[in-house]
């Protein structure tokens, strides 16, 4: 009798294939990690919350008590703020989540065959979790503020997707990275701190410069960021289209490349975490 011998660096086509029937692996490993940090405690949920309101907090005094930096007309700062602070605090929470996530499940990595490429993806969708609590209390914020959101909201889904797909790429790339050099876990906190500073979470994207603002969309979280001012916000909230184009164009190459370097690493994985 043959015997099937089953390796990560199988034909592409058949890895594939493989995903869809690992599946219930990727449920398995988005609800654990989700019992982990809700089951049987307050804290998890209220640290989801806590997080953005006290960023909220912080930025709001820095750009409109300290500098001065003016809200759009109908708009209040906070909720101005808070909007870009969900995107951002999901995108900051799936590198951290997924970069660490092949790490932490060394045991099962070393001794079972399965696509890893479902275990930063379930970190992801834990994230997301995340997203969607911090979510409700922007609906707060907004009956708080009686802000009635524009028609556009509708496109709101697209934007999260496009936020999904940028923290799933990055983190992929994040994730491979991380196994054969562990300082990332030591570089990832620092890019997500300086990536707060570096992106529109506190402010405007139009106060970019107009000669910097293609260059300043390369950042892919930019495009997000604006979108969700757009759809949540309206008003004199005006996409800029070809800010949008880049930074599409930059979470697909984000994707596409991350996923070409994840399944080149893949078959090492077990050998070196």
């Amino acid at each position: 009798m043959s015997n099937l011998v089953i390796e990560a660096g199988r034909a592409e086509r058949q890895y594939w294939r493989d995903l869809w029937r690992y599946r219930e692996l990727f449920y398995f490993l988005a609800w654990r990690d989700l019992l982990v940090r809700y089951k049987q405690t307050v804290v998890g949920v209220v640290w989801a919350l806590l997080r953005p309101l006290a960023t909220m907090a912080v930025l709001t005094i820095v750009f409109e008590k300290l500098a001065k930096v003016p809200p759009p007309p109908g708009v209040k700062y906070p909720l101005l703020v808070f909007c870009g602070m969900l995107p951002w605090q999901f995108f900051a929470n799936a590198l951290a989540e997924s970069g660490n996530s092949l790490v932490a499940n060394s045991n099962l990595i070393s001794k079972v065959y399965f696509p890893r490429l479902v275990v930063p993806a379930s970190s992801v969708i834990t994230s997301f979790v995340d997203f969607l609590i911090a979510g409700f209390f922007l609906v707060v914020l907004m009956i708080y503020y009686q802000f009635v959101p524009p028609s556009q909201i509708v496109f709101l889904p697209l934007f999260i997707l496009l936020a999904f797909a940028a923290s799933f790429g990055v983190g992929l790339w994040i994730a491979a990275l991380m196994v054969e050099y562990r300082d990332f876990r030591i570089i990832v906190p620092f890019i997500v701190q300086f990536g707060l500073y570096i992106s529109p979470v506190g402010f405007l994207s139009t106060r970019v410069p107009e000669e910097y603002r293609l260059l300043y969309s390369l950042n892919p979280i930019v495009g997000v960021i604006d979108g969700f001012r757009w759809c949540i916000l309206g008003g004199e909230q005006q996409l800029y289209w070809p800010g949008q184009i880049v930074s599409l164009v930059a979470v697909v190459l984000l994707i596409t490349t991350g996923i070409a370097y994840f399944r080149k690493v893949e078959r090492t994985f077990a050998d070196v975490i």
